[in-house]
């Protein structure tokens, strides 16, 4: 099965009509996009663009095969343009299925907005969905198989990026594998230019391509390889966290691990932690542990979140009492030092996805205590070592993430 993408953008295209932003600007070349349309072996189009003809020839196609024309949302951009000699597009209501003349079937699957997702099988069984700008599955049930699980799709199409969500369900039931080529549509100047596109979608497993692309669904694709180990780093108020999140945002069953704990009656602690639990998907589940080992050695899928190294760091000085300057040089900086060895083992031989939020340090003023410039050197020093064990390691400066490693 052929799957030419006539469009890759929003609805309104990208760059959006007599749009001033930063990411309209930058949407030049491969990086302009019409609004989302597939043509499928020459036969089937999915949603249209504006100058449908134009676009299909742009990409050495052309539109006389078609015998079917179906829309997956309500057309809120330019006018429709419906070329001459092409079927009047329609939609197809939730769980019908449709069979084409030329061996085809297409299944409607609901969506939680107003519109509908299309599951297409192609004449020797391959099988891509295509969920609207916007959509993400309202329930799912493509068993095929014979003892009626859910068989993944070969090719999936979604707005990855301001739904990551629904990539999340599609993992969770199944539907969604390491080997679905994951492919990024609907993209709006909410999403950010140029190569931080494609390594953001590579965070979570999917990438974009041009328009006018063809692509065969089931042939083997490499898929973006997923880093087992990030580590995330940034200064105060940087975006850190925020991003960690962001880069487990599609996957389901995320178990966050917050090291900071509670702190009785201070109220503006309390303010972050309901601010970052808020931004959190609702499948996620949250520890408050410094008790980072145990978790690292389960051999359980779900992907870790630990935010962050910081409050690790405070809570194990505080246990090998580094703070005092005696202490710290009678027996607290061996025990300090087993400590972070015992963690940097723990990252080395996981197999669980972890990321991991710390605090960048030594860039800015020194401390005055010799207890503050303690901190910032263990800090940095297990920043090293953490950053050592990891496929990608991120700095985040006013919230844009530049890769130092991976």
């Amino acid at each position: 099965m052929e799957l030419t993408l006539l469009g890759t953008g929003a609805p309104q295209g990208l760059p959006r009509p007599d749009c001033p932003c930063a990411a309209c600007a930058a949407a030049v070349g491969d990086e302009a996009r019409a609004a989302t349309a597939l043509l499928i072996d020459g036969a089937l189009l999915i949603d249209l663009t504006p100058g449908p003809a134009f676009a299909a020839a742009r990409a050495g196609t052309s539109l006389a095969g078609v015998r079917q024309v179906l829309l997956s949302h309500p057309h809120d951009g330019p006018a429709l343009e419906v070329p001459a000699g092409l079927p009047t597009p329609g939609r197809v209501a939730d769980g019908r299925e449709l069979a084409l003349l030329d061996g085809h079937r297409v299944k409607a699957l609901a969506v939680d907005i107003p519109g509908t997702g299309y599951e297409i099988t192609g004449t020797e069984g391959e099988r891509l969905l295509y969920l609207p700008p916007g959509g993400a599955p309202a329930g799912l049930d493509n068993g095929h198989g014979n003892s009626g699980g859910v068989v993944p799709y070969d090719m999936v199409l979604l707005d990855a990026l301001e739904r990551p969500d629904g990539l999340a369900r599609l993992r969770a039931t199944g539907a969604v594998d390491a080997a679905t080529d994951v492919i990024a549509v609907h993209i709006d100047h909410g999403a950010p230019p140029g190569p931080e596109l494609h390594r953001r979608l590579a965070a979570a497993g999917a990438r974009t391509v041009p328009d006018g692309r063809t692509l065969v669904v089931g042939e083997y694709h490499a898929v973006p390889d997923l880093p087992r180990r990030t580590l995330v780093l940034g200064g105060a108020r940087s975006g850190k966290s925020a991003e960690a999140e962001r880069r487990l945002a599609s996957f389901p069953d995320v178990l966050y691990v917050a090291t900071g704990g509670t702190r009785e009656g201070d109220t503006e602690w309390a303010e972050r932690i309901s601010l970052h639990r808020e931004r959190r998907p609702a499948s996620w589940r949250t520890v408050e542990t410094c008790d980072l080992l145990p978790l690292l050695a389960d051999k359980a899928a779900a992907p870790l979140l630990i935010d962050c190294l910081a409050l690790w760091l405070t809570h194990a000085m505080d246990e090998a009492g580094a703070w005092d300057d005696g202490t710290w040089e009678a027996s607290g900086r061996r025990a300090l030092r087993e400590r972070v060895d015992e963690l940097v083992a723990a990252v080395r031989a996981t197999r669980r996805p972890v990321v991991a939020v710390s605090n960048e340090v030594g860039s800015g003023v020194v401390p005055a205590t010799a207890a503050g410039r303690r901190f910032r050197d263990e800090l940095g020093r297990l920043n090293a070592a953490f950053g050592a064990e990891c496929e990608q390691v991120l700095l985040v400066v006013a919230g844009q993430a530049l890769a130092l490693r991976g």
